[in-house]
């Protein structure tokens, strides 16, 4: 018996940093989501969208896959992740990296504890410009001849997330959205939410020449003060800068809780940890004034230059692949504060005075030289993507169900997310077979072959059954004879039973495929569940830990699992229907 506790579909957007948040709890009863048939749903009544949805909606418009990096740089896990994305990648050019882009998948083959998101960086693109020498691309001129080079950062094993990276084999970029992408003439695929993030921040590359940049690949946002310039500092990092609050402005905006970006009247940036009022006027009284003030976003980007320069200064460490640095403490904070405030932070982080006092020494005679030698750029600055900006965010299981959610409400900015995902306005629908479906509550079905049945305020993408009775439901590749579900995640999953998928509420259901092992393992959870939480809990019925499964996914190719999959779905569908 499958025991779940109950859960409610929630729709919660939160801007990043918690500074602009709006939160509900949406259910399929809630009178927002009123049942509409199909044919009602088609002729949705249009408004007029504001001056700031206009904006958003003109942004969104850009990140269509023809704006993008002249290299992308994917940092996997594993080489069977580096060998699929390789793949992935080039096969869907045009649709997430431009068409002519060079793709390079590498991944990082460092200590166990990993190299950190600063060395890690840099350790991607010497894995990545080797890699494209080889295939008759030099990285170097590209970047010092005014070209653009993108890395993004994929590792992790998505705890919160849990269990949908273990029905990717670990894959995490790999978990789909309900979008679809042409991978070759006439078949298509699950947008991933690396493909996505791609997608968005390509727009970044033209105000960016000569710079590497570097992102996060499980979050898209949609910039309300448009792609900002880069160009004017040797490195600059995306925040959603505002004026410096006072100290009351602070405790309210939560600025307490996240790394900070400021900028000072000389627009000069700085970074500071999560610290009080007080704490940061006190780091920051070497700085100047300070002007703006925000979360960061993390991504940031690099003049060639720097990153030449940084290369070269952590050599050592790079080759003999030691150490663990991270870019905000490691790179960004001693660039930017003063010797005793870089010390007093690093303390608190388990790092001894003396080790932080000569990082910081050393960064500063790094900083010197790099002015010195390139004096026309400043050395740190903020790139602000407005207070306003959208964020769909897909890391945590929570955030992954109400983003995708989203996609059905009646907003500028789920309008917004739904010309990004490429789901038709008007019929909600692309391919596949859903005429005698009735589909309610702005219900999205993608790909779908469905006999009968009712989706009301629930997403379908590829699924193929006879009769469907969803509501408030996600369902993502899915095969079986029927599918009785309510506020549901149902994910990766064949079952050829003659009963079919009967859930209790809030269950998150999905299959793992392993080849040469268990051939198919039933993993679930539900919506309320952080898999951050139990990700070392055999949660009931589940056969495994969401751990043990990681581990268990650890030696398995990730294009020979997804093989073994599409198999399991297209036996299912012959035995039940036929096809």
């Amino acid at each position: 018996t499958l025991s779940f506790g109950r859960g409610t579909a929630h729709v919660e957007h939160v801007l990043f940093g918690n500074v602009h948040r709006r939160a509900s709890k949406l259910s399929v009863g809630d009178d927002r989501y009123a049942p509409r048939i199909m044919g009602e749903d088609a002729k949705r009544r249009k408004t007029s969208l504001t001056p700031e949805g206009a904006a958003m909606a003109a942004t969104v418009k850009e990140m269509d896959g023809s704006l993008g990096f002249d290299v992308v740089v994917v940092c996997t896990s594993n080489a069977a992740q580096e060998q699929y994305w390789q793949e992935r990648l080039e096969a869907t050019r045009g649709q997430a990296a431009k068409k002519d882009a060079v793709i390079v998948a590498v991944h990082e083959d460092w200590a166990a504890d990993g190299a950190g998101n600063g060395l890690g960086t840099l350790y991607a693109y010497t894995k990545a410009r080797a890699k494209a020498k080889d295939k008759g691309s030099d990285l170097d001129a590209i970047l010092a001849g005014g070209g653009t080079v993108g890395i993004y950062h994929t590792a992790g094993k998505g705890t919160r997330l849990a269990p949908l990276p273990g029905a990717e084999n670990n894959n995490k970029p790999g978990v789909k959205l309900p979008s679809l992408v042409t991978i070759e003439p006439g078949v298509t695929a699950e947008l991933t939410i690396l493909e996505a993030v791609v997608r968005q921040t390509g727009c970044y590359a033209p105000r960016r020449a000569g710079r590497c940049s570097v992102f996060w690949g499980d979050q898209i946002f949609v910039p309300s003060a448009g792609h900002g310039d880069s160009g004017a500092h040797h490195a600059d990092i995306l925040a959603q800068m505002g004026p410096m609050p006072d100290e009351s402005e602070w405790v309210e905006k939560g600025l307490d809780k996240y790394g900070l970006i400021t900028e000072n009247a000389k627009g000069e940036a700085a970074q500071v940890e999560k610290v009080s009022f007080d704490t940061a006027q006190t780091l920051l009284k070497s700085f100047g004034v300070v002007k703006r003030v925000g979360p960061s976003l993390g991504s940031f980007s690099l003049s060639n230059e720097m990153l030449f320069a940084l290369l070269t200064e952590f050599d050592d460490e790079l080759v003999n692949k030691t150490a663990k640095m991270d870019s905000d403490p490691h790179f960004w904070m001693p660039l930017t504060l003063d010797k005793a405030s870089y010390v007093s932070v690093m303390v608190t982080k388990d790092e001894t005075e003396a080790i932080a006092a000569a990082h910081h020494a050393r960064m500063e005679k790094f900083k010197s030289d790099l002015l010195a030698k390139h004096p026309s750029k400043g050395l740190f600055g903020a790139i602000d993507v407005g207070e306003k900006c959208y964020w769909w965010d897909y890391g945590q299981l929570r955030l992954y169900q109400s983003n995708n959610v989203l996609a059905m409400a009646d907003s500028e900015e789920a309008e917004a997310l739904r010309a990004y995902l490429k789901i038709p306005e008007d019929s909600r629908a692309v391919g596949g077979d859903v005429a005698n479906v009735t589909r309610a509550g702005g219900s999205i079905a993608l790909a779908c072959d469905i006999k009968g049945g009712v989706l009301n305020h629930t997403v379908a993408s590829r699924v193929t059954c006879g009769t469907v009775d969803a509501n408030g439901c996600l369902l993502i590749n899915v095969t079986a004879r029927s599918i009785k579900a309510t506020n549901c995640v149902v994910y990766n999953v064949v079952d050829d039973s003659d009963d079919g998928l009967i859930l209790p509420d809030g269950a998150v259901v999905t299959n793992v495929f392993m080849p040469g092992g268990v051939s198919k393992l039933v993993q679930t959870s539900s919506t309320t569940t952080d898999g951050g939480k139990v990700f070392k809990v055999k949660l009931t019925p589940n056969p495994y830990s969401f751990n043990d499964v990681y581990k268990m996914n650890q030696t398995v190719d990730v294009k020979e699992a997804y093989a073994a999959g599409a198999k399991a779905h297209a036996d299912a569908k012959k035995k039940l229907f036929g096809a």
